[in-house]
């Protein structure tokens, strides 16, 4: 019997989410690889996060979206489940209205990293 939980996510883009682990300062593998968990089970992912456990945390395509992928009975992260996705979410929100503006032919005019955890951009276009 599996213990291994699925959960929804809105990601879409693996590139931004490798990104957003990135920024976040999350060591993470990419793949095909194989998310490790209860007795040596193991399920298949595209994204793999090592924790001091042996137990894997994993991002993997469902058709639809990256959902992630872990034995929640082992995890061992400072943030809960959903702190945890909510800052990554959070970040990979940010890579996508970066990469959007910039395709856009915007640029950062500023950026404001607000107390709250928000952040608040101004981008602007120059045009001729």
């Amino acid at each position: 019997m599996s213990h291994f939980s699925q959960i929804k996510t809105q990601i879409r883009n693996l590139e931004s989410l490798q990104e957003a682990l990135t920024d976040l300062g999350i060591d993470w593998k990419p793949g095909p690889c194989q998310v490790r968990g209860y007795r040596g089970q193991t399920h298949d992912a595209e994204i793999a996060i090592a924790q001091d456990n042996n137990y894997d945390i994993g991002f993997r395509w469902n058709g639809n979206e990256y959902e992630l992928v872990a034995d929640l009975q082992y995890w061992q992260q400072d943030l809960s489940v959903e702190g945890f996705l909510r800052k990554i979410t959070q970040r990979y929100a940010f890579q996508t209205v970066m990469k959007e503006t910039a395709r856009a032919g915007f640029q950062v005019a500023e950026q404001q990293n607000n107390e709250d955890g928000s952040i608040r951009l101004v981008v602007q276009r120059w045009s001729a």
